[in-house]
């Protein structure tokens, strides 16, 4: 008997861990969100332009994507509630598909407050200065 409850012992103790030799959690950090760079309409591409003046009119718009909400899930962008956000094709000249430029609205559909673009497909943005 004293083996088998040797042996469990063992076991659990293996399995398990034990709690007298615990190592310290890490302490956790808190990163506040990156500002997000402006950049003026004017050294954007034309096409960024174009579809800021669709937007702006409430369309149409080229692709049936243009216009739904925009999740934010690399969360790069301020945490707003869901709907908040739409996306927008920025066309790319020689692309066969919708390419990788995007701008994103957040407020209202044809006057958000913020415009944001992005040329790499949501891994970076900036906010869109629309008078310069």
């Amino acid at each position: 008997m004293r083996t088998l409850i040797a042996a469990l012992t063992l076991v659990t103790a293996t399995t398990l861990g034990s709690t007298a030799y615990a190592v310290p959690v890490a302490e956790l950090t808190y990163s506040a969100p990156t500002a997000i760079p402006t950049c003026a309409l004017s050294t954007l591409p034309s096409q960024a332009s174009d579809t800021l003046d669709l937007i702006h009119s409430g369309g149409p718009f080229p692709y049936p994507q243009d216009g739904t909400v925009f999740q934010n899930r690399e969360g790069i962008l301020p945490d707003e509630s869901s709907g908040y956000y739409h996306e927008y094709t920025v066309k790319t000249p020689g692309s066969d598909d919708r390419g990788a430029r995007r701008l994103v609205g957040g407020g209202a559909l044809t006057t958000p407050t913020y415009v944001y673009y992005t040329d790499d497909h949501y891994s970076s943005f900036c906010e869109v200065d629309e008078n310069n």
